[in-house]
């Protein structure tokens, strides 16, 4: 584990933001006590969205292509009646 202390770090600055962008993950201590993080966006976006498909809030994507349904028109509403367009396309299966 890299740690830095508050005065190493608000010293190193720089330095220390070299090595997340290099891909480690710096402790902050406060009197020896770690305090906070400073990890690679991508580390922490991961590990949000892992923590949020685990409590099954989202779903990873599969990746696959979304070309076929990229560009499929809506339905074609008359009037203000959304529910009837609504139950027209589940019956034509779209």
């Amino acid at each position: 584990m890299n740690l830095s202390t508050i005065s190493e770090t608000k010293n190193n600055l720089s330095a220390l933001l070299d090595r997340v962008r290099a891909g480690e993950s710096i402790t902050i201590l406060d009197r020896d006590r770690p305090i906070a993080r400073i990890v690679p966006v991508r580390d922490a976006d991961d590990a949000h969205l892992t923590d949020l498909a685990r409590r099954g809030l989202v779903r990873n994507g599969t990746g696959a292509d979304l070309s076929s349904i990229v560009g499929v028109p809506g339905p074609a509403v008359q009037g203000a009646d959304v529910l009837a367009a609504l139950l027209a396309e589940r019956e034509d299966g779209r």
